[in-house]
């Protein structure tokens, strides 16, 4: 316990000098710096090689604090009683005399807002004075972290500090819904649109690819290991990686396990590890075999899909 509080007051140490630091999150590692200073989010950008176009979700400890710069409405009411802290985001509009750094929107009258479900990361949010906007801790395009051997692999000393707090538990990014108008999904994550819909009360308008980007994780190339990946693949060509949901009898090499089990939430935990694994063995492709379209199985496809236009 002391060890976490001295690694948090070093986390704060760096975050008030405004620099960016790595962060655990339940979902995936973050590049987190301050939301109000216009200097510390520019960094963000310059670090991941993030088109400034591509707005950033903003970590928040409590509704008291989002309440400073955002509007609140009954459907972000209900959804945040029942699901946060945890892997979903929401795009709430933007108070007028919001210190959010106009960096951190691209210029629009809204924001996307997360509560944290990590215990380092909530602890950290609450000692500081700002709210931490924190995109994923990975170059853009790349497969994002999910360890603090991830991130130091992705920046290597360019960041200052990384707040270790183990391996994300959930393992992909969160589901964002926009609430700004007519409730709409815009990312598929780590909360199963099923149990937002149960919740509101009615069906969800599910718009992940749109022209114009307004929310993280919509690019058309994203988490690419950086080699050919193909999906829905029976049987793999020789030397290729395997990334398998079933177990098999006889053990090959190129066998790659996201679970044993046909286990979803196994499955989206161990994604990008599997991923990073197989890029760092150096195989020239990978092939996937079919993963259920269903629950989280939908948002491990949609990372698959993307990651493919490598």
């Amino acid at each position: 316990m002391k060890s976490n509080q001295s690694n948090i007051k070093k986390a704060k140490k760096y975050l008030n000098k405004n620099y960016c630091i790595g962060i655990p999150t339940e979902t995936v590692y973050g590049l987190a710096a301050n939301a109000y200073m216009d200097s510390a989010v520019k960094k963000i950008f310059k670090l991941k090689k993030r088109p400034k176009n591509n707005p950033l979700i903003v970590h928040y400890h409590n509704i008291d604090s989002l309440e400073r710069d955002c509007l609140i409405n009954d459907n972000f009411t209900k959804l945040y009683k029942k699901f946060s802290p945890g892997p979903i985001t929401y795009i709430l509009k933007l108070k007028k005399d919001s210190k959010i750094s106009k960096y951190v929107t691209n210029n629009q009258k809204s924001l996307a807002v997360r509560f944290p479900k990590h215990s380092l990361f909530k602890n950290l949010l609450k000692q500081l004075d700002y709210p931490l906007a924190a995109p994923s801790a990975n170059i853009t395009t790349k497969i994002s972290a999910v360890k603090v051997s991830d991130v130091k692999e992705e920046f290597g000393n360019k960041i200052k500090y990384v707040l270790n707090g183990g391996t994300c538990t959930v393992g992909i990014e969160s589901t964002i819904i926009n609430l700004t108008g007519k409730p709409t999904i815009l990312r598929l994550g780590g909360l199963d649109i099923s149990k937002i819909q149960k919740t509101l009360g009615f069906k969800l308008k599910i718009a992940i690819n749109p022209k114009k980007k307004i929310a993280s994780g919509q690019s058309r190339l994203h988490y690419s290991p950086g080699i050919p990946l193909r999906m829905n693949i029976i049987n793999p060509k020789n030397n290729e990686a395997f990334i398998i949901i079933k177990k098999r009898k006889i053990k090959l090499k190129n066998y790659f396990y996201l679970t044993t089990r046909n286990n979803l939430n196994e499955a989206a935990k161990n994604l990008y590890s599997c991923l990073r694994k197989i890029k760092n063995k150096g195989y020239k492709s990978i092939a996937v075999e079919k993963i259920s379209n269903k629950g989280l199985g939908r948002a491990i496809n949609d990372r698959l899909q993307r990651a493919s236009r490598y």
